[in-house]
């Protein structure tokens, strides 16, 4: 019985912080960071904010909280990638596209609403520097997949090759293209992708297909 009761409590108070997290979310994408206060967050929700309080001690861990959920998101993505069958070229493209539609929604604005908080940074590189490993080591995988396989140049440093595809993922500048429609995300897959792989795209490769 008593661990039925506690099963129950833990589903309310899970039940609870997904609302918390939804309220903050609208929050922040009506009024930004600075401006969003946990007294605006507990009356949204209905519960008092010692309540609040309970799960979140300050702003700061319940924005922290919502970046870790995107990326997770965005970490999920890269390692289905890796797993998937196809080339690794095709499997990249689909991370980019799949990355150009969350910035075009809700989910790009509230991320890049976040990430635009200059005080937050320090907690994010000591928040969520593992998240961001696994992320990279995920991306490396696959890069050195696509050396191995022919794909790309094996001249080029992995390393080189990882900071500039996942520089990629997530630029601010796209997001404001997207937001203007200057762009569709698949236009953006498609110009991006050219400048990408046709840059560490293996030479010797592409001269053999030239000649088919």
């Amino acid at each position: 019985m008593r661990e039925s009761t506690l099963s129950l409590k833990e589903r309310q108070r899970q039940q609870r912080e997904q609302l918390i997290l939804h309220a903050s979310e609208e929050i922040l994408l009506e009024k930004g960071y600075h401006e969003m206060c946990m007294d605006e967050v507990a009356a949204r929700v209905g519960i008092a904010k010692g309540t609040l309080y309970l799960h979140f001690s300050r702003k700061e861990d319940l924005v922290l909280a919502l970046l870790e959920l995107q990326m997770q998101a965005i970490l999920l993505n890269v390692q289905e990638a890796v797993s998937a069958p196809g080339s690794v070229r095709s499997r990249l493209e689909t991370l980019l596209a799949t990355s150009y539609m969350r910035l075009k929604g809700e989910h790009g604005r509230l991320f890049y609403a976040l990430f635009g908080a200059v005080e937050l940074r320090p907690l994010l590189r000591s928040r969520h520097h593992a998240l961001l490993d696994q992320l990279l080591s995920s991306l490396e995988v696959l890069l050195n997949e696509g050396k191995a396989s022919g794909e790309f140049d094996p001249a080029i440093p992995t390393t080189i090759m990882l900071h500039t595809f996942s520089s990629l993922l997530a630029s601010y500048p796209f997001k404001r293209l997207l937001l203007e429609e200057t762009v569709t995300p698949e236009e953006l897959v498609q110009y991006v992708g050219k400048i990408f792989f046709r840059g560490v795209a293996n030479p010797q490769r592409a001269y053999v297909e030239s000649l088919a």
